[in-house]
């Protein structure tokens, strides 16, 4: 049974059927043309954290393949109510496929080691694989071959970042973060990055200027995400130097503004910056639909 739990779960081929597969269905949508490729199939959403684009593409994606979303929120208290073990087996017994968006990693690779149908990580604590395919299906439209550019990353981190470092490394894309030394990734995470893609061009550095220089994309995401509000005042004085503003924007006057949004306007980006010319945010949250069509589709493709 094939799952997409995080990034290192694919292949780089693999990782390219995805994409091409959502671009292919991009195409058809702007003709027109909604194909009903698995009627009545039906995805069982599950959602421990709050959403607007996981929930509003997933639901719409199903849709559009002939298929059907059933929304799962606190009701079924998912993690709590029950075992995971047995609330994934009852899911596989009524659903086709089962979306999760979870605050704990590893409640999500323990239902899918007990389901029997695919399961996608709609983003954990420790990833968010959707997001990175969604960003590279951006940055290819915008740009055209990726292979050998330069991807940076300001700013935290975080599961974002992480699922971005191994997208890269899969499709040969250098990727250069500038992170406060006491909120890089562990040994541990950087070991994984190695295990992932051991020739990528992956490098850590402190200073935002010499990772965004000679990019074509800088990313950024919010310095507090959900779970850590008891640090907003710190993190918010140790990141302080890490803004994506317009200066630092001028050393790589080529590249695109992403982020995986909502936004923090004014903090790890100015308005200026989000809304400016060099801003993909919008058709970005709009790949998400595509980019998860994808990979959708490819991994009913795998049970048959």
């Amino acid at each position: 049974m094939r799952h997409l739990l995080t990034l290192k779960d694919l292949t780089t081929a693999e990782i390219e059927d995805v994409l091409a597969i959502g671009k292919a269905l991009k195409e058809d949508l702007k003709r027109g043309i909604r194909a009903p490729l698995y009627p009545n199939c039906v995805m069982g959403m599950i959602f421990q954290k709050q959403s607007l684009r996981t929930r509003v593409s997933f639901e719409t994606g199903m849709t559009h393949i002939g298929g059907h979303a059933i929304y799962l929120a606190g009701d079924v208290d998912f993690g709590k109510r029950e075992p995971i073990r047995d609330f994934a087996r009852v899911m596989s017994e009524m659903v086709d496929l089962v979306m999760i968006r979870a605050k704990h990693h590893e409640d999500v690779v323990e239902f899918a080691e007990y389901a029997s149908v695919p399961v996608i990580n709609g983003l954990t604590d420790y990833c968010h694989p959707c997001q990175a395919l969604a960003d590279i299906m951006t940055l290819r439209e915008l740009i055209g071959d990726t292979t050998g550019k330069k991807f940076s990353w300001v700013g935290d981190a975080n599961n974002v970042a992480l699922s971005l470092a191994f997208i890269c490394g899969k499709l040969g894309m250098k990727f250069s973060m500038a992170t406060p030394k006491e909120y890089q990734f562990s040994d541990d995470i950087l070991q994984q990055i190695h295990d992932n893609a051991p020739e990528a061009d992956f490098e850590v550095t402190e200073d935002p200027v010499e990772a965004v220089t000679d990019s074509v994309a800088v990313y950024t995401d919010v310095w507090v995400s959900m779970g850590q509000e008891d640090e907003k005042a710190k993190r918010e004085k140790d990141f302080a130097a890490y803004q994506v503003n317009a200066e630092l924007m001028k050393h790589c006057p080529q590249a695109y503004f992403m982020h995986c949004l909502p936004a923090r306007r004014g903090f790890e980006v100015t308005e200026d910056v989000i809304d400016g010319p060099q801003s993909a945010i919008i058709p970005e949250a709009g790949n998400r639909l595509h980019a998860q069509k994808g990979a959708v589709v490819w991994l009913l493709r795998q049970l048959h």
